[in-house]
């Protein structure tokens, strides 16, 4: 009897501790602007799925625009850069 309700203790623990660790990770979304709604982004990740992040750094929502790619973690919002590639150079002749 006392081995049952230690095994159930235990798990008990083992269970909380893994909840109690989610919530203090880090959520970050990436993806593309498709809508943007006051202080609320809808954002396609490159899966395809579409999720919608409150963003708290209202600065950083001014210069935001539909179709830029974007980075959310824990509310804040960071505009992602995309680097262009190099052009060729053209073999002389």
């Amino acid at each position: 009897m006392i081995t049952k309700r230690l095994l159930i203790l235990l798990v008990a623990i083992a269970f909380t501790l893994s909840v109690a660790g989610l919530s203090f990770s880090a959520q970050e979304v990436k993806g593309t602007v498709t809508k943007i709604e006051g202080s609320k982004l809808t954002i396609m990740d490159d899966l395809g799925k579409e999720k919608i992040v409150k963003v708290k750094n209202q600065e950083g929502l001014k210069e935001i625009t539909l179709g830029d790619r974007v980075s959310v973690t824990d509310g804040m919002l960071t505009k992602e850069t995309v680097k262009s590639p190099k052009p060729a150079i053209a073999p002389s002749n």
